[in-house]
């Protein structure tokens, strides 16, 4: 079954083969400059969206690439979706100008590494906790494997990245396209509501280690 994640990727390499941007493929096929752009794959309320068909045919024609060439795009992220090493990133760390782009990818090189065999998102990475404050959830210690490109639901516990430039491990209450409700998975519980516009990216936490 094909993936949200595999046709993305497989788009992004049809980019690259015709050395476009995302935002630079769209324009050539005369789409809106956006179209692809890795903001427009989640929508503000945490689904899913998926490229038009016509929007890939127009991206298609517009560098010349046949179906068959893009399904092999397809098997190729197929093939990559398992991962053997994911970047491993401190937690308080992630806050930092230079490691989390704006989107919430791993940014730049040199990071430590762990194994993990399965993550069907080729920016998937590892935070590392430290201190006990998320304690007895997430203990000194514990890794999360968060995953950019997971839809998120209610009840689904993410990394958040505000304007100001915290990152925080949080449980999304309720999302709309005005506000992100939050809450905390400290022993004793808070929420907050914040503004969407002061919410620069959400990221699913898929799987925490023991």
């Amino acid at each position: 079954m094909l993936t949200h994640a595999q046709i993305w990727t497989a788009l992004d390499r049809l980019a690259a083969v015709a050395g476009l941007s995302p935002s630079g493929l769209a324009r050539k096929a005369g789409l809106d400059p956006t179209t692809f752009n890795k903001s427009k794959r989640i929508t503000p309320d945490g689904r899913t969206r998926w490229p038009s068909t016509e929007s890939v045919a127009k991206a298609l024609a517009a560098t010349g690439t046949t179906i068959d060439t893009f399904v092999q795009l397809i098997e190729e992220s197929r093939r990559s979706a398992v991962k053997k090493t994911l970047p491993l990133i401190g937690l308080a760390q992630a806050g930092k100008v230079g490691t989390l782009d704006a989107s919430g990818f791993p940014a730049g090189q040199g990071w430590e590494e762990i194994r993990f065999p399965a993550v069907d998102d080729e920016h998937a990475y590892a935070l590392e906790v430290s201190g006990d404050a998320m304690a007895p959830a997430y203990p000194d210690g514990t890794v999360l494997i968060v995953s950019p490109g997971a839809s998120i639901r209610r009840g689904d516990r993410v990394v958040v990245k505000t304007a100001d430039d915290a990152v925080t491990v949080k449980e999304l209450k309720r999302r709309t396209a005005r506000t992100v409700e939050l809450r905390s998975i400290e022993p004793a519980p808070t929420e907050r509501t914040l503004s969407a516009r002061d919410v620069l990216w959400i990221a699913r936490v898929v799987w925490a280690s023991q």
